[in-house]
């Protein structure tokens, strides 16, 4: 069962290894590649967070807002860049035997696509996300992002893990 806890592994500075498609709808385009650095930090008692993620190859920076709802058990998380200065439509969900799966409502080149983020993988040195859309309403699905995230050295020295 989902709980104010659930990001917590996330808590503090992460390399990422970043593979994302070139056209995010198209299940047989190329991948690319690139590096980031990311940085969370708690809020409300650790029911919210919000990281920022620098990703100098592609000119921006991101950020998710997320926001745990007591009442329904669920989390809201909420993307921005800094190349739109918008706030993205969140996905809700929650996290179910260590894997979390998130859904939700936007657009992407101007058609009405089904977002899903999964979190898997979770440990307090590593974390796996990936990011689908859906252009027929769920019934099949592109994986267009996928970012693999390891601690630090420094975050990995400080809670006894080897680094590399």
């Amino acid at each position: 069962m989902s709980s104010p806890h659930d990001f917590d592994f996330f808590h503090g500075e992460w390399h990422v290894r970043n593979r994302r498609r070139t056209d995010f709808l198209d299940p047989d385009s190329s991948w690319e590649e690139f590096p980031a650095t990311s940085v969370c930090r708690p809020l409300f008692d650790g029911a919210a967070n919000i990281d920022e993620i620098d990703m100098p190859h592609l000119g921006y920076k991101g950020l998710t807002l997320r926001l745990f709802d007591p009442a329904s058990g669920r989390w809201s998380l909420n993307w921005s860049a800094s190349g739109t200065g918008r706030l993205f439509p969140p996905v809700v969900g929650r996290f179910v035997g260590g894997r979390g799966e998130f859904h939700g409502v936007d657009t992407h080149d101007g058609k009405d696509v089904r977002v899903r983020f999964v979190w898997s993988g979770v440990s307090p040195e590593a974390a796996r996300w990936e990011q689908a859309f859906s252009v027929d309403v769920g019934r099949s699905w592109v994986t267009n992002w996928i970012m693999e995230f390891g601690r630090t050295p420094v975050q990995a020295v400080a809670s006894g893990t080897p680094a590399g």
